[in-house]
């Protein structure tokens, strides 16, 4: 016998038992029972951000589009896709969809304030109108109910009355087409729709269009342009803008 008292058998015994627990232990299966078997985390954090967001989603959205197929919103400035932007060079304040559908909007309304009628006069009571409430929409099927999703502006709310003609002179109208040639199309003039409504131009794209987003991005690079965009009063009536603005009636 070994004078340690261990014979050489019972030392290999050990190593190999050493050695073993050092492979369990590294593979893990020796953790503690917790750690063998996690229970999930209760994220509190993240438990209140989905119910922010749930509370947010019901308090804002409708599930209903309007004409153009873009969602009505409850309400402006709380959070959502509508807000309330500064016209550039003017003193007046709209609320429309942000992102792409603003450039555009606002595109249009500064060159009307520039080349068709001046928006905003002292004591003038509302110029233009924006987002409306869903509950102020008679007919979804109307393009006017787009107002309610932040995609369509109306001049001077009151003075062109739906289905009336003959607020603009030939002229102003000239100029109107030339900023919707501006557009590409992407917005539409409602004096030019069967049912005419002259105060109004609205979205005529979908949620996602690849178009309306070039568009954008051209009258963005205009406005950081000197000389280009709203306030370079163009020749209207020269025959090449004139032929590029009856392609969007």
């Amino acid at each position: 016998m070994s004078p340690t008292g261990i014979t050489r058998r019972n030392a290999l015994t050990a190593a190999a038992g050493i050695t073993a627990a050092t492979s369990l232990l590294s593979a893990g299966l020796l953790a503690t029972p917790a750690v063998a078997a996690p229970q999930p985390l209760k994220n509190d954090a993240l438990k209140e951000a989905l119910r922010r967001a749930e509370a947010r989603r019901r308090r804002l959205l409708t599930g209903r589009p309007s004409a153009n197929g873009w969602e009505m919103q409850k309400a402006t400035d709380g959070g959502g896709d509508i807000v309330t932007r500064h016209v550039a060079g003017t003193s007046l304040k709209i609320s429309v969809r942000m992102g792409a559908t603003e450039a555009v909007l606002l595109h249009v309304i500064r060159r009307f304030h520039y080349e068709v009628d001046a928006l905003g006069l002292y004591g003038e009571p509302k110029p233009v109108e924006g987002w409306v409430a869903p509950s102020a929409v008679r007919n979804s099927r109307l393009p006017e109910s787009n107002q309610a999703s932040g995609t369509a502006i109306v001049i001077r709310p009151g003075s062109y009355p739906p289905g009336a003609r003959g607020g603009f002179t030939a002229l102003q109208q000239q100029s109107i087409h030339d900023i919707i040639a501006d557009t590409e199309g992407t917005v539409r003039w409602g004096g030019d729709d069967r049912r005419p409504y002259e105060g109004l131009f609205y979205l005529t794209t979908r949620p996602g269009d690849a178009h309306l987003e070039r568009v954008s991005t051209k009258i963005r690079a205009w406005d950081e342009t000197p000389g280009a965009g709203a306030g370079a009063v163009p020749d209207v009536t020269a025959l090449s803008r004139r032929r590029q603005a009856t392609r969007y009636r």
